[in-house]
């Protein structure tokens, strides 16, 4: 792989495990800051702000300053911006996703809104959600985060973006946007955001499906790490394969 200046890294499977870190996770942020090269960390979790990623992986071992923290909140929050400024949404979420739309300039409301919005929360509302089915069924515009279907606690997996964006488009009979990846729409967007181009843009993930698909799309270079949920064997089944393997982010070579 040729040298490069930028790196773009998703966070799960790759800096963190649970509440654990990677091992060599924080020597590889530490030597991406020590170097002056521009990164980001890039997650497809649309539930916490910046700050408070931040803040989590600090508490974790990880010196990662908010501003080098993007969000698929962020993300969804700019493509509303770009379709329609100014706009307004009826929004399912945790304080990650309605501080990035209220800080676009949108108004979150409940009544005939332009957008409905669905992301993640830990406390998914039946009423809510019958709410959002039929604002969508009236005409609203369907915006969904991600779409990942599940996502891994502790205690084992729960539902995520993807698995409700299911139960609301059944009902409504309308498919939700998916923003974040793999839609080369978020990659673009944390492009635009870190100020670089893809060609001179490494993408670090564990997934294949995901944060591999979207750098390829994006044209830039791909790292797979196996320190998630990808295995070395499991590369084989994919049509398209990232451009260097490695064990985890301690084996990257700047």
């Amino acid at each position: 792989m040729s040298s490069r200046k930028n790196y773009i890294t998703d966070m799960d499977g790759v800096l963190i495990s649970g509440q654990q870190i990677i091992p060599g996770a924080d020597v590889f942020i530490q030597r991406l800051r020590d170097s002056g090269t521009e990164f980001l960390v890039l997650t497809n979790n649309p539930m916490y702000t910046p700050g408070d990623l931040s803040h989590r992986l600090n508490m974790l071992g990880l010196d990662i300053p908010a501003e080098r923290i993007f969000t698929s909140s962020m993300a969804t929050a700019r493509f509303l911006q770009s379709q329609r400024p100014n706009g307004t949404a009826f929004v399912i979420g945790e304080s990650g996703l309605t501080e990035a739309i209220h800080n676009v300039g949108y108004v979150i409301t409940e009544m005939n809104p332009d957008y409905v919005v669905l992301g993640e929360t830990n406390a998914y509302n039946f009423a809510q959600i019958t709410k959002a089915i039929r604002l969508v069924a009236r005409g609203a515009q369907f915006i969904a985060t991600n779409p990942d279907a599940s996502g891994p606690t502790e205690n084992g997996i729960v539902p995520a973006c993807g698995a409700m964006a299911a139960l609301i488009e059944k009902a409504s009979g309308k498919k939700p946007f998916f923003v974040g990846k793999p839609n080369p729409l978020m990659m673009r967007t944390a492009l635009n955001y870190l100020g670089v181009h893809s060609e001179e843009t490494v993408m670090i993930g564990d997934r294949m499906d995901t944060d591999i698909v979207a750098g390829v799309e994006s044209g830039m270079e791909t790292i797979l790490v196996l320190s998630g949920v990808t295995r070395r064997e499991d590369v084989e089944h994919f049509p398209y394969r990232p451009m260097q393997i490695v064990e985890s982010v301690a084996d990257i070579a700047l």
